[in-house]
């Protein structure tokens, strides 16, 4: 008889394997890689990002644009997890990681197509990356806490191609003035910072220049009635997580009516019973009270008559601020509250900012909580300011906690690129081969930044690596004279943190991709899907429409 076929997978279900299923991860993640690439650097570009619901965001943080972008890929989603992990783990250098990681699976491509195993190119990969941080740390500048300078230029160099560059002294200012204030020394001299700490509150009007910090926590709410006091002094501040209205029964309840004298009766009682519970919050002694939830009517007048400062339906966010600035506890029940349970600031003041109302809470005692009230043009403006100076605060945030530094322009990468070649010598093996095509990666990043500036990469490429050899560890590219400069004298310097990060997660990722042999898709996938949930089509690659 003949062998009879033995389906072990649900009818429907789609399989790739072997190199097959190799390229195609690879032509995914390669196509993910070249759709951010154009938006590194100062003249990087931009992308115009719309959703389903037609909302724009307009970016070059290689992080968003992964992020809004909708990707279906699974080898495709890798990359946009290395943006990620870099975006949280540094907040900048999202592009040069997902650049980094695509380039690397292109030379790799390589290297499979020659007949090497993808376990030898992973070994390789992970050897050089090892030797690579190892290098890098030969070439760094230490950055002392108190050189506020420095700081500076670290946050002028995340802001730059970000769309602000024309005000990025101030937005710099503004970034080092926030995380200095925020950031905590232990007792050893380490210092630690918690950018949850910073709240940037966006409002549309006015220019970048009128961006200020403020020391203190700013809400986007007005008072619950106008007649409450507008501006409050020395304010002991109760925060509420229950409502100052009455409670509903929690089972269906019915009550019945007969009389009008009844209906009197029943209206009075919850009158008396709303006037107990705002006497409850009367009693704390507070003059300010923030609730996370509704506050009924007639609680408004009481509270209004008493001359108590009330806002409601603050977000849960701005209340676990306030609890860090004020000292204030988050109450959860009206019938425990203390007088240690309320916290103090100085001035409570309600502002008409742009045609609308905010709140700031300032002079709080001991605080760590600093707000950034950053104004723009236009909301789009507002929105590409906030994603600079999100980065620009998560970089100085890392220099203070590391204080090692590198300078910018491609410097790193030639150095590395260099250095690891003469490293590939040394190994035996094919893995000299797979540490050849990782230095050869590395100079991708100066290779698209000559190439987004408009200039040519092959000679720029070729002065960077003459500059080096002569011992010129920080020559690097300078975009706008379209020179190979010095860069640390050129003020282009950025975390150590954004290189190593950016080096560990591409060469994981590009490992991982090419350590999978095969793809299998359960049945029920879209029409027009190949296997792993990508477009069918030749190598499954992406399209090119973003």
């Amino acid at each position: 008889m003949a062998a009879q076929p033995i389906f072990i997978l649900r009818e429907g279900s789609k399989r790739t394997h072997g190199s097959d299923a190799q390229h195609n991860n690879i032509m995914a993640a390669k196509a993910v890689a070249e759709a951010v690439r154009t938006t590194l650097g100062p003249k990087g570009m931009d992308k115009m990002l719309v959703d389903s619901l037609g909302d724009v965001v307009i970016t070059n943080d290689g992080a968003t644009i992964l992020k809004e972008m909708d990707i279906e890929h699974p080898g495709a989603k890798m990359i946009v997890e290395v943006a990620k992990t870099q975006d949280a783990e540094v907040g900048d250098g999202t592009t040069t990681a997902a650049v980094l990681a695509g380039e690397l699976l292109t030379k790799a491509e390589d290297l499979l197509e020659s007949g090497v195993h993808p376990t030898v190119i992973a070994n390789g990969y992970r050897l050089a990356a090892d030797q690579a941080i190892k290098i890098i740390d030969t070439i760094t500048i230490s950055a002392s806490p108190e050189d506020t300078e420095t700081l500076k230029k670290i946050a002028a160099t995340a802001i730059t191609g970000k769309g602000a560059e024309s005000h990025k002294d101030h937005l710099s200012s503004l970034a080092v003035k926030a995380v200095t204030s925020v950031a905590e020394r232990s007792e050893d001299g380490k210092i630690t910072v918690d950018i949850e700490d910073i709240k940037v509150e966006k409002r549309p009007g006015g220019s970048i220049k009128d961006s200020e910090i403020v020391d203190g926590v700013i809400i986007d709410k007005e008072r619950v009635h106008p007649a409450m006091p507008e501006v409050v002094e020395n304010a002991k501040i109760l925060l509420l997580s229950v409502p100052i209205e009455l409670k509903k029964t929690e089972t269906k309840a019915e009550i019945k009516i007969t009389t009008p004298d009844q209906m009197q009766l029943f209206l009075d009682q919850e009158e008396a019973m709303l006037k107990e519970i705002v006497n409850k919050v009367i009693n704390t002694g507070a003059n300010v009270v923030f609730c996370q939830k509704g506050i009924d009517d007639l609680a408004q007048y009481y509270l209004t008559k008493a001359g108590i400062f009330a806002m409601r339906r603050v977000k849960k966010s701005d209340m676990e601020k306030l609890a860090r600035a004020t000292g204030a506890r988050i109450i959860t029940s009206l019938d425990e509250i203390e007088e240690s349970d309320l916290g103090y600031a100085g001035l409570v003041e309600e502002k008409d900012v742009t045609g609308s109302r905010m709140t700031f809470v300032t002079g709080c005692k001991d605080s760590k909580a600093t707000s950034i009230l950053l104004r723009g043009g236009t909301e789009h403006v507002v929105e590409v300011l906030d994603r600079a100076l999100e980065d620009a605060l998560r970089v100085v945030g890392v220099a203070l906690e590391d204080q090692k530094i590198v300078v910018g322009g491609g410097s790193p990468e030639i150095e590395l690129s260099l250095r690891l070649k003469e490293y590939a010598a040394t190994l035996k093996g094919r893995e000299q081969l797979a540490v050849m095509k990782f230095a050869e990666s590395l100079e991708v990043i100066p290779h698209t930044l000559a190439e987004n500036a408009g200039l040519d990469p092959i000679d720029m490429l070729v002065e960077l690596r003459s500059q080096h050899e002569k011992g010129n560890k920080r020559a690097g590219l300078n975009v706008y004279t379209g020179k190979v400069e010095d860069m640390y004298e050129n003020d282009v310097v950025e975390p150590l943190r954004v290189k190593t990060q950016a080096i560990n997660a591409a060469t994981e990722a590009a490992i991982m991709i090419l350590r999978i042999d095969d793809v299998i898709a359960s049945a029920g996938e879209k029409a027009g899907q190949g296997p792993g949930g990508g477009p069918e089509g030749p190598g499954g690659e992406m399209s090119e429409e973003f």
